[in-house]
């Protein structure tokens, strides 16, 4: 078993036969979307799920398919009639986790409010907004509809619209110290280095995220891919000459201090294993990740 990895199926073209592979390579958990794979993520995974109750899963809410947008509509969930692809009141929430838990066929480990900062413009008003979808959050994870919940973001916390402790501060308001508040999710790659550079200056998310006990979903380890044109045979030798690019750049989110797993989209059984190679290396060492950010830069 690998807990190092979870399979992503953001952009997945088979998403069935990338979170076979990653299962059968090791991977023990799956994270996935409603809007992934033009709605159809959540129901593709079903069958492997049902076959491998020990493989963990998490999901998202927030975001407003477009299969989906009718449906919340006729439902009365959606507090406007235009074409708004975002979401964060409780009633869509709710909502929203009930179709999740339907497709998948089981509660979601962890369901993470999917890049907040989509929603309101200024950071007092996503305050609010935030406070509001905890509050849904709070009350599915208390009643068992959900394991628990998170936050996934791409710029929220790089931008500054929120803090770790802006969202521990509101999971403990609306569930006090027994809060249901569990993991977040942002980028972690050798194209977002800032919050590693960060991480060994002992500030910024990671840091904050592993004092306030949150586990770190690390996305977009490979870029979407676009990394490995990148890696360029001088830089995997000064992050580890024996390494694949794959492994190289892979080695990087890993050692991140405080990543808890690396989110990867592979599609192959072979790129699971080369993938896979590189969580089998030893972390780099601070001073060797301090070396990487000085060549790569932030």
């Amino acid at each position: 078993m690998n807990p190092r990895f979870a399979a992503g199926t953001y952009r997945c073209r088979d998403v069935l036969r990338s979170v076979t592979a990653a299962v059968d390579a090791g991977v023990t958990w799956i994270d996935t979307a409603p809007n992934y794979a033009r709605g159809t993520a959540e129901a593709s995974l079903r069958p492997l799920l049902d076959a491998c109750p020990q493989v963990g899963v998490s999901t998202k809410v927030g975001f407003v398919p477009h299969s989906d947008r009718q449906a919340a509509q006729d439902a009365g969930v959606l507090p406007y009639d235009g074409d708004c692809g975002h979401c964060l009141t409780g009633p869509y929430i709710a909502w929203q986790l009930t179709r999740s838990r339907v497709r998948l066929g089981r509660a979601p480990d962890i369901v993470f409010l999917h890049n907040p900062e989509h929603g309101p413009a200024d950071r007092a008003e996503l305050s609010l907004a935030l406070r509001e979808a905890f509050e849904a959050l709070e009350d599915a994870a208390a009643s068992g509809r959900i394991g628990g919940y998170g936050v996934a973001t791409w710029t929220g916390l790089s931008s500054g619209m929120f803090t770790i402790p802006d969202l521990t501060a509101a999971a403990e308001a609306v569930g006090g110290s027994r809060h249901h508040f569990r993991a977040v999710q942002f980028p972690v790659s050798l194209v977002h280095l800032a919050v590693v550079a960060d991480a060994l200056g002992g500030h910024g998310a990671l840091v904050a995220a592993r004092e306030s006990g949150l586990d770190v979903f690390a996305s977009a380890a490979l870029g979407g891919g676009e990394l490995l044109g990148a890696m360029t045979k001088e830089l995997v030798r000064v992050i580890a000459p024996a390494a694949s690019p794959a492994q190289a750049a892979l080695l990087v989110a890993l050692s991140a201090p405080g990543v808890t797993r690396v989110l990867l989209s592979a599609g192959t059984s072979a790129h699971w294993t080369d993938a896979l190679g590189a969580a089998s290396r030893e972390r780099l060492p601070p001073g060797h990740l301090r070396k990487v950010i000085d060549v790569v830069g932030t």
